[in-house]
């Protein structure tokens, strides 16, 4: 079937087409569930365990059994694998991680939530979801690329042995699947505590499997393309700047990437026009602009700082158990957490006056 597509329209062709189809995938899976890392982790570190928490876990742990499987059944190519083969850098996955964790707080989504909630009609998501991909733009070949190579070289490691999360800790190709298994299960038990509808079940769990069917499509490119191909997943760091430029200046044909961020957006159009929750929806004062605006910077920077966003590296990386995304994915996590102790005032405390409603119901979730 790949190799029948590539005959017919080429390599980059291909690529663009798988790219918008498992965009549209994620975007109808990711709108119909909820997912989104920002709101797992914000009810985490309140004790709260909720739907949105066992929406995470349903889409990490299919990605994590599905991208497992595959690597099984010798559909995905480790050795092509950047996070596996090539040199990544631990002091990004600290720092940036951190820094998305809390930017996602600030914007009230991480990259790929903004990007769902962009195609629903929401203004505040759009605008920040710009700032962002200029953002990761300017760290990837801009005004912040010294920065961000600088933090990057504090820490790097290169060693196979030790960009091999499994191989870190001595464990074999089977244990990764029962990893996977052990969260799903977990997965399960918070959706049945919460009563997870059956829409946000298949959605979350489709969310988890367009992040294997990347990996897969993409290593079964590789294994056909004449040119060297990378071999990766879902991301919106780095294809969100790519995306951009590719709109402003259309340098290049289309690929993976360039087709993926639309894919997502009318994938996510789609399922909210058929579930009737298209909206729009704007800001309510300048101070709500503020926090999402510097939110999206942390974010642009932080990802890609640290190599990959909240499904980059906290989902697509961790399928393929990179150390180094694993490091990120635990960073965020702390980061979110943290900064949403900061913002969150005491009880019995009265909002600051002009404090935007933004902080009740919102839609961002």
């Amino acid at each position: 079937m790949l190799e029948w597509l590539v005959d017919g329209v080429g390599e980059a062709g291909a690529a663009a087409i798988g790219g918008a189809l498992i965009g549209l995938l994620f975007g109808a899976a990711a709108e119909r569930s909820r997912f989104c890392l920002r709101a797992a982790a914000v009810d985490f570190f309140h004790l709260r365990f909720t739907d949105r928490i066992a929406v995470w876990l349903l889409a990490f742990s299919a990605a994590l059994i599905a991208t497992r499987l595959a690597f099984g059944w010798e559909l995905i190519s480790p050795a092509r694998i950047r996070q596996l083969s090539a040199p990544m850098s631990v002091s990004g996955a600290v720092f940036g991680g951190l820094l998305f964790g809390a930017g996602m707080v600030l914007a009230r989504g991480c990259s790929s939530r903004l990007l769902v909630l962009s195609a629903t009609g929401n203004l505040r998501a759009l605008l920040a979801g710009l700032v962002f991909a200029v953002t990761a733009q300017a760290s990837l070949r801009g005004a912040l690329s010294p920065l961000r190579d600088w933090m990057a070289g504090l820490w790097t490691i290169g060693d196979p042995k030790t960009l091999d999360a499994l191989a870190v800790f001595g464990l074999g190709e089977t244990a990764g699947l029962v990893i996977g298994l052990i969260w799903f299960a977990a997965g399960i038990g918070y959706a049945l505590r919460s009563g997870l509808r059956l829409s946000e079940w298949l959605g979350a769990i489709g969310v988890g499997l367009a992040v294997a069917a990347g990996w897969t499509f993409t290593s079964g490119l590789a294994e056909l393309a004449f040119d060297p191909t990378p071999v990766h997943s879902l991301s919106f760091t780095g294809p969100s700047a790519n995306t951009l430029m590719y709109v402003l200046n259309r340098p290049t044909l289309p690929d993976f990437d360039t087709a993926l961020v639309p894919g997502v957006f009318a994938g996510a159009f789609l399922a909210a026009w058929l579930g009737g929750t298209l909206r729009l929806e704007g800001f309510e004062g300048g101070r709500s602009m503020r926090r999402y605006l510097a939110g999206a910077v942390m974010m642009g920077f932080g990802g890609m700082l640290a190599g990959g966003c909240a499904v980059g590296a906290g989902v697509s990386g961790a399928a393929v158990f990179a150390t180094v995304a694993w490091i990120t994915l635990v960073a965020m996590w702390v980061g979110a957490g943290l900064t949403d102790r900061l913002l969150t005032r005491p009880e019995g405390v009265a909002a600051p006056s002009g404090a935007d409603s933004v902080v009740k119901s919102t839609g961002i979730a």
